[in-house]
């Protein structure tokens, strides 16, 4: 008798060991999950689309030759009529050659858009400014003359941080 209720033990003992097995299997697949997708939604870049006033279609073309750059996780850029102003966020490893990435970058839009004078920034308040530039153009509140007024504060403060 006592070989019969052992038996039971070891069978319930392996049957629960087995449940919590597939619990945690099942649970840990679910928490990867959501971090990729969390993961993956950084690293998308936003057009911007406005009305006909302000035409957005330089900066748009330009943040798609910068984001394709490996070193480069983000970018942001607007622009007017005569200027292209762009913010980029670089890998953390590659921090130590903003510099040269900042150069670089500029010097690939000045080529490719000779008729602008090109802005570029790796300094993380000008990402974020142009950042709510892009958020107020894609709302349609703002005009040429307000977007003109928020380049030149950008310039200045680039000029301040150099």
């Amino acid at each position: 008798m006592e070989v019969i209720f052992l038996k039971d033990k070891i069978t319930t003992l392996k049957n629960l060991l087995f449940i919590i097995m597939v619990i945690g299997f099942v649970s840990g697949c679910n928490g990867n999950q959501n971090e990729f997708i969390q993961g993956n939604s950084t690293f998308g870049i936003s057009q911007v689309h406005t009305s006909k006033p302000i035409d957005q279609s330089v900066a748009n073309h330009a943040k798609e030759k910068i984001i394709a750059r490996e070193d480069i996780t983000d970018v942001k850029a607007v622009n007017t009529d005569k200027e292209l102003m762009a913010a980029i966020k670089v890998e953390n490893f590659d921090r130590f050659r903003l510099k040269s990435i900042e150069k670089s970058v500029k010097s690939d839009l000045e080529k490719k858009y000779p008729d602008y004078k090109v802005f570029v920034s790796t300094d993380k308040k000008i990402f974020w400014e142009l950042e709510k530039v892009e958020q107020r153009l894609k709302k349609n509140d703002m005009n040429k003359k307000n977007l003109k007024n928020d380049l030149n504060k950008l310039k200045s403060l680039m000029k301040e941080q150099t």
